[in-house]
């Protein structure tokens, strides 16, 4: 979960560099193992949803499940209340891009795209990851976008090893994304993760000289999410102040995983295969 424009979250502007490594947290064995635990967790919630996902649930349907099972395993939800959020998962349907509302006359229907994002908080630490979910038969440009938008997470995440920079893995993504057609959204960023929900630094999907090209240093955890457009990169936010839409009423998608910087390379803390 990320706002880049929203105030309530993130300045539009990253900070300049010395204040983004002084401000990068470094996580201990102790915090890191903390925060695997927090990771399975979302993990597990969100491959139970693409599990149980049909046509005829409602948006607030995922929402009670995510949130009732978040709680079982002794965690809370991160996005619940946080600053105001009203739900436990951000559900975004077709042409809605982040930060949907769950609402329980919301229908999904065949032919969606349904993009879930949610977070854990469990003994001080947050996860956080996001899918994107065919609902029965999607047209075939639903299905490679979502194939697309997986590849370029991939291809990003494949560039995390220490001493290797931010715009690495922003470059990876961009350039996936726009060989196959498709728009980055630059509204919207990947972020540090850990004891906020949000922590420096912003991980973008897409070069850019206001991003200040951090060196990884193992012990980093970073959420990592590329959300890509089928037309327009740009968006606007809906009359309840969270909901973010394509201008052109084009499909979007986004998949996250929260991602540790190692020595070696790198470690998927939300990877749901193996939960």
């Amino acid at each position: 979960m990320n706002i880049l424009n929203n105030l309530l979250f993130q300045p539009t502007q990253p900070p300049r560099e010395k204040k983004q490594r002084r401000n990068i947290e470094i996580k201990s064995q102790r915090e890191i193992a903390i925060m695997r635990q927090a990771a399975r967790i979302v993990a597990t919630v969100l491959k139970e949803i693409s599990q149980i996902i049909e046509s005829g649930m409602t948006t607030a349907d995922l929402d009670a499940h995510a949130e009732k099972r978040i709680r079982e395993m002794d965690a809370t939800p991160s996005f619940k209340g946080y600053h105001g959020f009203p739900a436990s998962i951000c559900c975004s349907i077709n042409n809605e891009i982040v930060h949907g509302i769950p609402n329980p006359k919301k229908v999904i229907r065949v032919g969606d795209v349904v993009k879930v994002d949610t977070g854990a908080y469990y003994q001080g630490f947050h996860g956080d990851s996001c899918i994107t979910i065919a609902v029965g038969e999607v047209t075939p440009e639903a299905r490679q976008l979502i194939r697309v938008a997986e590849e370029a997470l991939y291809k990003g995440i494949e560039q995390v090893k220490s001493g290797k920079y931010l715009l690495d893995i922003a470059g990876a993504i961009q350039d996936h994304v726009e060989a196959n057609g498709f728009s980055v959204v630059e509204d919207f960023t990947g972020h540090g993760v850990g004891r906020n929900l949000h922590e420096e630094p912003s991980v973008f999907n897409f070069r850019t000289r206001e991003m200040p090209n951090v060196k990884l240093r193992a012990g980093m955890t970073l959420a990592i999410e590329p959300i890509l457009n089928a037309g327009s990169k740009h968006s606007r936010i809906l009359a309840d102040k969270w909901t973010a839409v394509t201008v052109d009423n084009s499909l979007s998608a986004q998949f996250e995983h929260t991602v540790l910087v190692t020595e070696e390379g790198y470690e998927i803390l939300t990877d749901r295969s193996l939960v």
